[in-house]
């Protein structure tokens, strides 16, 4: 798994260098076309721009359909390759495409959003939300190049930031005690990104060269996961205004499951309470209600992690540790979430 982090303009044209592709396309959405299309537009031999709507909502078949038949129409051959400049939707869906036009032509992530740069990009994982599950449909299949250049952060809005750090805090709870206490006892706004993103990309490399197709350590990866992908699914169907970021659920989702391993007696009460308190203390708390609780709970049974129709969660062991394939009734889904809520 490669992944370069140095200015675009270096890691890009360092890429190019020694290929001769045959044809080059770009996948964008709305809002990288705007903010960052420009950063790589001139580093590029002649190319094509497949331009997408922006938003979890439109990462689907209807979308994917749209850019094969793009593909299609320009005659892209195996010998083609595919720029995904976007967040975690472009390269995920951007990514997945690639992977399966003539059954796979060559990508390259360039991920312009915190997320994707600490964890969306870095991995394999590929996919799309299919009638309103997350992420299921798709295929484990490495690009053939990460390029992260923080500076496509100066683009983002503090929500995006925000959204993107709850992974960064995923990777030190599940890996690394001593960034776990040095990142909480910072401001936000001090947070040294360029550090940071480093961090994440070392652990996601050192688990998935470990487990590249999610058997086994690699499911540690998905944390605060199983709870916040059924949270983040369930607000899809809101109104757009009520809608949450990945990270905002995902923060929910690490919350609750640390209260699932602490009711186990996996983990000691003051560490629910240091996980509780630095995670109130940014994102506050989603408007979830009693009523939900049913509908995030059958949300969570299609999980990709689940085995015979059990529930299984990755619950931390402890801060910087964590356990994988643990088996959660629906009664302790349940009581996390209405501790949550309070």
């Amino acid at each position: 798994m490669s992944v370069t982090i140095a200015p675009i303009q270096e890691s890009l044209l360092a890429y190019l260098s020694d290929k001769a592709y045959s044809k080059v396309v770009v996948i964008a959405d709305t809002n990288t076309r705007k903010h960052c299309y420009s950063q790589i537009k001139t580093l590029l031999p002649k190319h094509h721009l497949i331009v997408v709507p922006a938003g979890e909502q439109h990462k689907n078949l209807s979308t994917c359909e749209q850019i094969w038949g793009e593909m299609t129409r320009l005659g892209l051959d195996r010998h083609a390759v595919v720029f995904n400049l976007g967040g975690g939707v472009i390269g995920d869906m951007g990514g997945f495409c690639a992977a399966t036009y003539k059954r796979g032509i060559d990508f390259v992530q360039i991920p312009t959003t915190l997320l994707a740069q600490v964890d969306a990009s870095v991995g394999g994982k590929l996919g799309i939300d299919f009638q309103g599950f997350k992420n299921h449909l798709g295929v484990f299949t490495q690009p053939k190049n990460v390029l992260i250049d923080a500076s496509f952060l100066s683009t983002l809005p503090y929500i995006e930031l925000r959204s993107g750090f709850a992974e960064i805090i995923k990777h030190c709870l599940i890996a690394d005690a001593a960034k776990w206490e040095a990142i909480r006892k910072k401001d936000f706004e001090m947070q040294d990104w360029g550090d940071l993103i480093a961090h994440s990309v070392e652990i996601k490399k050192e688990v998935v060269a470990q487990d590249p197709t999610e058997k086994g350590l690699r499911k540690i990866l998905n944390f605060g996961h199983t709870v916040g992908h059924a949270v983040e699914t369930y607000y899809l169907s809101k109104p757009p205004k009520e809608r949450l970021l990945h990270g905002e659920a995902i923060a929910a989702g690490m919350i609750i499951e640390t209260y699932i391993a602490y009711r186990k007696k996996m983990v000691d009460l003051q560490t629910l309470e240091q996980v509780e308190e630095f995670i109130f203390s940014l994102y506050g708390k989603v408007n979830l209600k009693v009523l939900d609780i049913p509908h995030l709970i059958e949300l969570a049974y299609q999980d990709k992690k689940n085995k015979g129709g059990e529930l299984r969660f990755s619950l931390l062991t402890g801060i910087g540790s964590c356990g994988y394939d643990i088996k959660v009734t629906a009664n302790e889904f349940h009581q996390g979430v209405a501790y949550y809520i309070g």
